[in-house]
């Protein structure tokens, strides 16, 4: 065995008997949270992998208008923005950081109410969501293509009686608000519905000195929910979902001087109206539970920015320039599902079954508009998969369980553009998961998975790329993983523990091109390449404690160290080793909530993150952060009343860097002479108030 997949083993292994050696087998009965994500919905402490789950709860208490509010609270998470919100999900280290004119190839899945909203983290608002699931590791038996990394799931409040009506108000500092409400009802004993709505909007900190306005980086967005279900009978039922997106936000985040007085001229936009719906149908026999899950979704998305980041005039050195890009995407999905209803018996042990197929269309058409292109590009890109999965369950002994999946994926890719350029791939892509989970107390487990997932090749359409550049290789990732799960004291404490080691084969990098126009302002060219090896390996730890009946306290910890080894970048240079970008080393959450009275609640938390790369392509790095948050809630029979702060100290830190390149026409005699660092904000400090009525 490979000396550090075994420390790893030995550390989570060694942490398990610590576990054990506290358990009560008599704890008291515990509330589980399911897992919506695996096939037959576990609970979390009996999933052989690591997950975070935020509940109803916890999403309130964040005061999140977005998941990027909410990606702190877990270990080993992170995001870029580059637009007006954390538009790109990393986990482990693993995921994409921007999408230009390329073709996007998304590392982490997301799916909301059984729709795929396959990398459109612009549409994850959590009004009205149940709970998020976030899945870290390769998801390829559940997923397919798309989880390399892990996979994001919020699922919506269900529809029907009694389960959480309400209306939402709430405002803050830089004219921050929203505005929602959410209802559900039975119509009769087979019939349940749930409506709601959301509209949210913000000025942003941004002050642009040019226009003189305070808006030009806001936000302004809405969302609806439809949900009906219909249950003729105990064994069968239809759950229809409806969804509606509405983004319609500003971008106008970085300013020459890296701070938040930017100079645009034409500031920028991150636009996204989406229409979505699915179905789920289930049936149980006697022997198969069957499901049918459907899903379309129609996108428009628009999206564009000053490339200059200053006015016509600012200085002699000076250029103008602004970039667009307009997308239309439709997606479709269907998948046929069978699980066992009842277990076989195959050579002395009870054995349950899944066995499905999914199919996913997908089709996008790019129209950028760019000021230094001699004419408008254009492309349109096609990606067709079709999948077959199996995954067989097995009660080894009374304490012993074993699991193993498999998922075999034909994907086909079609492009073509304007510039000529045109396409066609396919590859048949073979991933899953296998792992052990034993039983060593009422509340406590230990277990180990080895999995595999998948990534799609692809191809750079800039004409400027050379042949032997334009297309990379598939990726593969093998993730071995060693767990503990133990709940102890009478069930007042929780823990969970994770170590893992990812080898990744042809990892694929994202890269950028410098170009100098004649003015010797700086042209980029986006390019995504393979490094023959990536390594991510790390320990992700989760706990909660109900110190007192007043006082509860949770801490989550994320260690992470990922490298990836020779790659020779779009400059022509080579890298034998770097650290990969948007992967801190450590992360943190610390929450405590403690009940002030019978109705006052006071809650503090803390978000901790070591610095880390920006890129793979340059050497700017976001400095690590400490940010503090509180909230004082005073509640009543249907009344909620929060007044909160966030980032209370108003530190700066930052969600998007560039380097590499100068964009000042003021440095040097003729301009742009140094390479300089160039940042995007995090919120600073706001204090708001948020009134809840529940009924």
């Amino acid at each position: 065995m490979n000396r550090k997949i075994f420390t790893l083993s030995k550390c989570a292994l060694l942490c398990a008997a610590s576990f054990n050696a506290q358990a009560n087998d008599d704890d008291a009965d515990i509330e589980r949270i399911l897992v919506t994500s695996d096939f037959r919905q576990i609970s979390v402490e009996q999933l052989a992998a690591s997950a975070t789950i935020l509940d109803k709860r916890q999403l309130q208490q964040r005061q999140a208008q977005h998941l990027d509010s909410l990606l702190n609270a877990a270990p080993n998470v992170n995001f870029a923005s580059g637009a007006s919100r954390g538009r790109f999900v990393q986990i482990r280290g693993i995921g994409e950081r921007s999408q230009f004119s390329e073709p996007q190839n998304a590392s982490v899945g997301f799916e909301v109410d059984n729709i795929d909203l396959f990398g459109m983290f612009a549409l994850a608002s959590p009004f009205d969501i149940q709970q998020v699931e976030i899945l870290r590791g390769p998801q390829a038996t559940e997923f397919g293509v798309g989880a390399l990394a892990g996979a994001i799931r919020f699922v919506g409040t269900a529809p029907g009686a009694d389960l959480g009506n309400q209306v939402l108000l709430s405002y803050a500092q830089h004219d921050t608000w929203r505005a929602g409400f959410a209802y559900g009802d039975d119509i009769n004993e087979e019939n349940g519905f749930r409506v709601s709505w959301i509209e949210q909007g913000s000025d942003g900190e941004i002050d642009n000195i040019f226009l003189q306005r305070d808006d030009t980086n806001g936000t302004d967005e809405r969302f609806g929910r439809l949900a009906y279900v219909y249950s003729p009978s105990d064994n069968a039922s239809i759950l229809f979902n409806y969804r509606y997106f509405d983004v319609d936000n500003s971008y106008d985040a970085f300013s020459l001087d890296n701070d938040r007085r930017t100079r645009s001229d034409e500031p920028g936009f991150d636009q996204n109206e989406t229409h979505a719906a699915s179905v789920k149908a289930q049936f149980d026999t006697e022997h198969v539970l069957y499901q049918f899950i459907a899903s379309y979704a129609t996108s428009d998305i628009a999206y564009g920015y000053d490339e200059d980041w200053t006015f016509d005039g600012f200085h002699p050195n000076g250029y103008s320039s602004f970039d667009s890009y307009f997308r239309d995407v439709e997606s479709h999905t269907a998948e046929l599902r069978l699980l066992s209803a009842q277990p076989l018996s195959i050579a002395g042990h009870s054995v349950d079954w899944v066995a499905g197929v999914a199919l996913r269309q997908r089709e996008e058409s790019l129209l950028r508009n760019y000021t230094f292109a001699d004419s408008d590009f254009e492309s349109e890109y096609e990606p067709d998969n079709v999948a077959a999965y199996l995954r067989l369950d097995s009660a080894l002994t009374e304490r012993l369980t074993a699991q193993i999946g498999i998922r075999v994926e034909r994907s086909t890719l079609d492009y073509r553009d304007n510039s000529g350029f045109a396409e066609e791939s396919s590859d048949t892509l073979v991933g899953g998961k296998a792992s052990v989970n034993y039983q060593l107390s009422t509340n406590a487990i230990v277990y180990g998975s080895v999995s595999r997932g998948y990534k799609t090749a692809g191809f750079n359409p800039d004409e400027r790329v050379s042949d032997a550049a334009r297309i990379y290789a598939p990726e593969y990732n093998w993730n071995y993983e060693f767990g503990a799960k133990q709940r102890f004291y009478d069930g007042k404490v929780g823990m969970r523990l994770a170590a893992f080691y990812m080898d990744r084969e042809d990892t694929q990098i994202n890269d950028f091109d410098v170009l100098l126009r004649d003015n010797g302002s700086t042209d980029f060219i986006d390019v995504i390449a393979n490094a023959s090896v990536g390594t991510n390996k790390g320990v992700e730890f989760e706990s909660e404690w109900q110190v007192t009946d007043d006082w509860q306290i949770a801490l989550n910890l994320g260690y992470l160290n990922a490298t990836f080894e020779d790659y020779e970048t779009a400059d022509g240079s080579f890298v034998r080793s770097q650290e990969q970008a948007q992967a801190p080393r450590w992360t943190g959450h610390l929450a405590s909530e403690l009940f002030l009275t019978d109705n006052v609640l006071w809650r503090v938390e803390m978000d901790v993150k070591d610095d880390y790369r920006f890129s793979d392509g340059h050497d700017v790095r976001s400095p690590g952060s400490a940010l503090l948050h509180t909230a004082i809630e005073y509640q009543m029979t249907h009344w909620q009343l929060q007044f909160w702060a966030k980032n209370v100290f108003d530190r700066d830190y930052f969600v998007r860097g560039f380097g590499g390149f100068s964009n000042d026409p003021r440095d040097g005699e003729f301009g742009y002479a140094t390479p300089e660092p160039y940042y995007q904000f995090g919120a600073g400090r706001q204090v708001g108030v948020t009134a809840r009525y529940s009924f």
